[in-house]
C-alpha cells in the first residue's frame, strides 16, 4: 500500500484517498474512509453505493450487509448509502452482472491489484 509524503493513502486516481461514508462509520477501521492495512486481509478498499439488487446479492452469497448487527455496532447498509467493500466481493458481483456503483476518489487505489481501473470507471459516480 503506497502512501503520500504526509503518510495518507491514495486512491485509484492517484489522489489523496478521500471520505467513502459517515453516516454509516465505514472502512475496516471504521475511520469514515476505505484505508487497508496488513489485519485487513478483506480488503475493504472499495467505495460503493449500495443498491437494493446489490445488498440482495451479497446477502445471497453470505455476506449480508442489510441486516443491522447491534453487538458489532453496525447498523445495516441501506439502499443509497456509500459503504467500503471488499474488493474481492466487488469483483465477483461485477462479474455476475451486479457490481455496485463506484466512487473513484475515495475507492484506495490497493484495489487496482484485484480490478483493473478502466473497469471501476465504467461503474464511477464521481464527475472524474
Amino acid at each position: 500500500m503506497k502512501r503520500d509524503e504526509g503518510g495518507l493513502q491514495r486512491n485509484v486516481l492517484g489522489g489523496p484517498l478521500g471520505v467513502c461514508s459517515e453516516q454509516p462509520v465505514t472502512g475496516f477501521y471504521r475511520t469514515g474512509s476505505c484505508d487497508t492495512g496488513p489485519d485487513d486481509i478483506g480488503r475493504h478498499t472499495v467505495c460503493i453505493v449500495a443498491s437494493e439488487e446489490f445488498l440482495a446479492f451479497s446477502k445471497s452469497r453470505g455476506n449480508d450487509l442489510s441486516t443491522p448487527a447491534p453487538q458489532w455496532q453496525f447498523p445495516g447498509v441501506l439502499p443509497g448509502q456509500r459503504w467500503c467493500l471488499c474488493a474481492s466481493r466487488w469483483r465477483e458481483a461485477w462479474q455476475a452482472g451486479m457490481a455496485p456503483p463506484v466512487v473513484l476518489h475515495a475507492t484506495n487505489e490497493a484495489t487496482l491489484d484485484l480490478i483493473p481501473l478502466e473497469v471501476l470507471k465504467r461503474y464511477a459516480v464521481d464527475p472524474d
